[in-house]
């Protein structure tokens, strides 16, 4: 195999600028067999692998590498499969630059290996050949509950539907897939990929049970009375936060989570849709993460004839990721930095009208280490809009914890967990992902989600105190 030398990726095709901001359509078309073999090539093989030390969920990422640049794409996407339950999601949503490519030793002298393209196009290229799935386990005759069919619950249970377990997910939405289904757009994450990976989970053994909010229809403790010998919570953090100032209640304001929920899963943008959303001229997105970027760029898609987000802090501040503030700039998006809302304005029909504003300069860090904003007094201004979209996080729904005695969480209702494998205060409950930290990355979901399932398997096989507990009151 001849390396390539160059200090550049490989270019990734999208679709242009002007086309992709009237449609739905995935931006990003996807590497050629040719394309991805010649990125791979840029792969030096180190000895001791940095990059899978920035991977959450331990891809042998010089292994899959290899195989795709000696054009061995099956075994590419084994090596995978192995360690990621979900592939074809994880390279196209994934931080990869700030994480296993961070680490790559081309990046400091250029640019990184195009890791996460590489990821998906193994992933993609597997589903398309039609490919079989490894045999199913045998089963071991043990029994686990997971709460939540996001990225943290459906990692954790392909990886003990591997083990042999009989996996059952519980998920509240009429969908699978959680943040993936109702959160990411389609433009970036197309819904058939999450659901293909959804099926080859269920190929495993795994059951999926939806409509069923735990909490609700069934609390922790019921799933613990039904044989179930473990239950792992992953039920994310799915409750919009708002900035508590005056108008956020007029007719035209949207949290993003309620906003983004009713374009991804019910479909809001089609014509005739069941459960329309406004489609406003003049659009601010009040945040800079990656939830901000999503809503903008669909307000965008939506007709909006200009679209601001609306961040406290500057550019190098922006939490999002610069691939999706690229995007994002590409397809016509305003950014107004160092600017922070102070009052929703409405008309006399309690209709947004507009967005009342002032101006920030940064101070000294603050304890997340970014530079503190700071107010410009008198710097107020309006900004137009009829449409305000708040995307400033989310929080855990605090269902499961009301409804789970001796579940401990922290001030900002988050489950608190003892250690990496989640285990909680409750025996033989565990969780992981958003509905411990907090709103984070799919990645950490589900890197919380294998780690979790290797403790349960641990625990039900004998292997810690909690686990001869476990065995002998069985």
């Amino acid at each position: 195999m001849k390396r390539n030398l160059s200090n550049t990726k490989v270019g990734m095709p999208t679709q242009d600028a002007q086309v992709r901001a009237g449609n739905f359509s995935e931006v990003a078309l996807g590497y050629t067999r040719e394309m991805a073999m010649e990125e791979a090539a840029r792969c030096l093989d180190c000895r001791h692998k940095p990059c899978v030390e920035g991977c959450p969920v331990r891809i042998d990422i010089p292994a899959f590498i290899g195989q795709i640049a000696r054009g061995e794409m099956e075994q590419a996407f084994l090596t995978l499969n192995a360690a990621s339950a979900l592939p074809a999601v994880c390279g196209r949503v994934c931080p990869q630059e700030s994480q296993c490519e961070e680490r790559c030793v081309r990046a400091l002298k250029g640019e990184s290996v195009a890791i996460g393209r590489l990821e998906r196009y193994a992933a993609d290229w597997y589903r398309e050949s039609a490919c079989k799935l490894p045999p199913r386990p045998l089963p071991n005759g043990h029994r686990v509950a997971v709460v939540g069919a996001g990225p943290g619950g459906l990692t954790a249970a392909g990886e003990l539907a591997r083990m042999g377990y009989e996996v059952t997910v519980f998920e509240a939405l009429h969908l699978p897939g959680g943040v993936l289904t109702y959160g990411i757009p389609e433009f970036r994450l197309p819904k058939d990929i999450v659901m293909a990976e959804v099926e080859a989970l269920k190929r495993l053994g795994v059951d999926i049970q939806l409509n069923t909010v735990i909490g609700k229809t069934l609390t922790i403790d019921e799933l613990l009375e039904m044989r179930f010998e473990a239950v792992f919570v992953a039920s994310g953090a799915g409750l919009p936060r708002f900035m508590g100032i005056p108008g956020e209640s007029l007719k035209g304001v949207y949290s993003a989570n309620e906003y983004l929920t009713r374009i991804n899963l019910m479909k809001a943008y089609e014509q005739n849709a069941p459960t329309p959303i406004m489609h406003g001229k003049h659009v601010a997105v009040v945040g800079g993460g990656n939830v901000a970027m999503d809503a903008a760029r669909c307000a965008r898609r939506l007709g909006a004839e200009e679209v601001s987000i609306v961040y406290r802090r500057g550019m190098k501040e922006l939490p999002a990721r610069l691939e999706e503030v690229h995007h994002a700039q590409e397809e016509g998006i305003t950014f107004r930095m160092l600017t922070n809302p102070v009052q929703v304005l409405g008309d006399e029909n309690g209709w947004v009208r507009g967005l009342e504003c002032i101006r920030m300069t940064l101070g000294e860090p603050d304890a997340s280490g970014r530079r503190r904003p700071i107010e410009e007094a008198g710097s107020n201004y309006e900004l137009a809009a009829d449409v305000v979209i708040i995307a400033i996080g989310t929080s855990s729904n605090p269902l499961i914890r009301l409804t789970t005695p001796g579940l401990e969480t922290d001030q900002w209702g988050c489950i608190v967990v003892d250690g990496p494998d989640g285990r909680t205060t409750r025996e033989r409950v565990f969780a992981g992902g958003d509905v411990v930290t907090g709103s984070a990355t799919v990645i950490l979901a589900m890197g919380a989600g294998k780690d979790a399932a290797r403790a349960i398997d641990r625990m039900i096989r004998g292997e810690d105190a909690q686990g001869d507990t476990l065995l002998r009151n069985a």
